[in-house]
């Protein structure tokens, strides 16, 4: 059966797409349809806060767009010279998060100076109220905007017009529901109910259902053999 993933491409990997790769191991054909676009800004004053690590106390990544922020930030010869030297050394003395159990490690020290937390146009305050609330200071800096993919629209028409309506269509973020779900229940028409949704997450899965979606199956765990295998379960 078909399945259409509502995702962005393998991030600076070579090969098959291991999301595409996991549902053909198990009889099903998928096909990628970007969702969202990066507009990157604030880049000056990124690297005026990077190149200052005695000003915050660690760092916070909840997005591979902040780490190819920064990795921007260093592309001058100058400047990486300088990181390599000096800077890079600083930071990795302090403590850095991401998106995961690190972060429930994060001190209670009061007096602590704040974490620097580089960011997108569309976060959730989860993270940020919950340092709040423990009386983490944190500094936030948006460095990158996220909007609809220009192509978003014809490319999800294109893919029905010459695959039909698939029978599961996969989501993979809030905004990626928010983006396509007007298109795809008009392309969808009286199918609709018969599609098979999938989330990859439960707070992709609570935004499909705040829109009405009945949703099949949501990945146990945020990797392409959890929600294959979810969406193969779904679709027997």
């Amino acid at each position: 059966m078909h399945v259409l993933l509502l995702k962005e491409p393998r991030e600076g990997g070579s090969g098959p797409d291991p999301y595409i790769k996991e549902l053909a191991s198990r009889g099903h054909k998928a096909t990628l349809i970007p969702v969202l676009s990066f507009t990157f800004v604030s880049l000056n004053t990124l690297s005026d806060k990077l190149f200052q690590p005695e000003q915050h106390g660690g760092l916070i990544f909840t997005s591979p767009r902040a780490v190819e922020a920064v990795r921007m930030c260093l592309e001058d010869d100058e400047r990486r010279e300088q990181w390599n030297n000096d800077i890079k050394d600083k930071w990795n003395a302090k403590s850095i998060y991401v998106v995961g159990k690190a972060t429930a490690a994060l001190g209670e020290d009061t007096n602590i100076l704040p974490l620097f937390f580089p960011c997108g146009s569309i976060k959730r305050e989860v993270l940020p109220t919950a340092l709040r609330e423990n009386g983490v200071p944190l500094d936030t800096l948006m460095v990158y905007q996220t909007a609809q993919h220009p192509d978003l629209e014809k490319n999800l028409k294109n893919h029905f017009t010459e695959q039909g309506v698939p029978a599961s269509i996969a989501f993979f973020s809030p905004s990626g529901v928010k983006f396509c779900l007007e298109t795809v229940r008009r392309l969808s028409g009286e199918q609709l109910k018969r599609i098979k949704f999938a989330a990859i997450g439960p707070t992709t899965a609570d935004a499909m259902t705040a829109e009405g979606l009945s949703v099949s199956c949501s990945a146990d765990k945020p990797t392409a053999e959890h929600l294959a295998t979810g969406i193969a379960k779904a679709l027997q």
